[in-house]
């Protein structure tokens, strides 16, 4: 099937990530058709500009590269392998570029579907949140085939600050996981040294201020030390649920690569106690009201999103 006009860039998933990736194109003079499953998302890509399509491979059909941004491996199964798929209908030479934190297997097995139909499938995962995507301020991990890597790079300048070619396909996913470990890890630090100043009965926004000046600084403490301070953790940008199924993929990578990771498991029950709380919604700053309950403190300061 030949594409009327070759420009457009195709959305699958408009989630936050998604939308916020639609909207960065569409911003940069991109055409945007977009699919989720969900209606009221693709009215959102809609109102933004976009061009709501009706499936997957309606998407492909008149977009040469299409990002895929999935919350599951059955997303990834249905959105490749369905009957309105990109398997089955996307047309020979697309572009699709996978940026989901999936298990490298699934990618794999997606890849060789789609390579079957004449299409060619990218591994380029996202470092940043949701609220870093809106702004463009992620990073993308790429990896696959150099050439299908440099059409891209349009596209890929539209909707981060870099995106670095890591290797060949599975090194953006390997990449990724190495990346949120230590997000991970700089999260619950930061929680731990929040939780140690209120028990010192200091003021959360100056050890803020004094901590970002110093040695002691990091991205995790300048992205999610606010929430921590105000006692507000929003999901509108990342959740526990979402990072705790990176912890596992992480936990699975180190094993398989018998790479030892104390420091990530040392988190794991910090993680339980919040899906115990019914925290999995809210952003993993929560972390550090989970801490402040351990510590005696009822808040830090004082926790005004409510667990739901």
């Amino acid at each position: 099937m030949e594409r009327d006009n070759p420009s457009p860039v195709g959305v699958v998933g408009v989630g936050t990530i998604g939308t916020a990736m639609a909207a960065n194109l569409l911003a940069a003079g991109f055409t945007v058709i977009g699919y989720d499953v969900r209606r009221e998302r693709r009215e959102v890509l809609t109102e933004l500009g976009g061009i709501a399509a009706t499936s997957p491979g309606d998407v492909a059909a008149r977009a040469r590269v299409v990002l895929l941004s999935l919350p599951s491996v059955a997303a990834l199964e249905e959105v490749v392998g369905g009957e309105q798929g990109l398997a089955a209908l996307a047309p020979e030479g697309t572009i699709c570029v996978e940026t989901s934190t999936l298990p490298i297997k699934d990618k794999q097995d997606a890849r060789a579907a789609l390579a079957g139909a004449g299409v060619e499938l990218l591994d380029c995962t996202v470092s940043g949140t949701g609220a870093q995507a809106r702004e463009g301020d992620i990073v993308l991990y790429v990896s696959g085939p150099a050439a299908a890597v440099d059409e891209c790079r349009p596209v890929f300048a539209a909707i981060s600050r870099a995106a670095p070619h890591v290797g060949e396909f599975g090194s953006g996913t390997m990449m990724k996981l190495i990346s949120n470990l230590l997000v991970v890890v700089h999260t619950m630090a930061a929680g731990e040294a929040l939780t140690l100043a209120a028990r010192c009965g200091l003021d959360p926004a100056a050890v803020l201020d004094l901590l970002a000046a110093g040695a002691g600084n990091s991205r995790m403490l300048e992205v999610r030390g606010p929430m921590m301070a105000r006692g507000e953790y929003p999901g509108d940008s990342a959740t526990i649920a979402v990072l705790w199924k990176d912890v596992e993929l992480i936990l699975d990578l180190a094993t398989a690569k018998d790479a030892p990771t104390p420091l990530l498991a040392a988190t794991v029950p910090y993680f339980a106690a919040a899906r115990a709380q019914g925290r999995v919604g809210q952003d993993p700053a929560v972390l550090a009201a989970v801490l402040a309950g351990m510590a005696g403190l009822s808040t830090v300061p004082n926790d005004r999103e409510s667990a739901g």
